[in-house]
């Protein structure tokens, strides 16, 4: 939804409906709840645009959905494996969970023979 929005500056139900392959009624009504618990700007029949809650929560997900992605490229899983299991596991982390895996993350960029070590330790097992 961000994504969309960032490109024109708001975002259409049709335009959303055709980028996730839902109909357009469900994401109609799904904007229509979002924009009563104020995350999206919504008028009928218009585009939408996030409400600075809406886009402080998409912020979130986006940084929570690329420190998964790096973590897993980092541990040298295929494109597709990572796409896969960022999806599904993404949801169900703990905000805890996610500041340990982004300190991971940085040491891992700061000292990358520790992370070379680390792999090849897998792979020897």
């Amino acid at each position: 939804m961000q994504e969309l929005v960032d490109l024109k500056g708001y975002a259409r139900v049709s335009d959303m409906a055709a980028s996730l392959g839902l109909s357009r009624s469900a994401v109609s009504n799904t904007v229509r709840r979002l924009a009563k618990r104020g995350f999206v700007n919504y008028e009928k029949y218009r585009g939408f645009t996030l409400t600075a809650k809406g886009r402080a929560v998409a912020n979130h997900v986006k940084v929570r959905h690329q420190t998964l992605t790096e973590l897993l490229q980092l541990l040298g899983l295929s494109e597709e494996t990572v796409k896969q299991e960022v999806e599904v596991v993404e949801h169900h982390l703990r905000p805890e969970t996610l500041r340990v895996f982004s300190k991971l993350i940085h040491f891992w960029h700061n000292h990358p023979k520790q992370l070379q070590a680390f792999l090849r330790d897998g792979k020897s097992k």
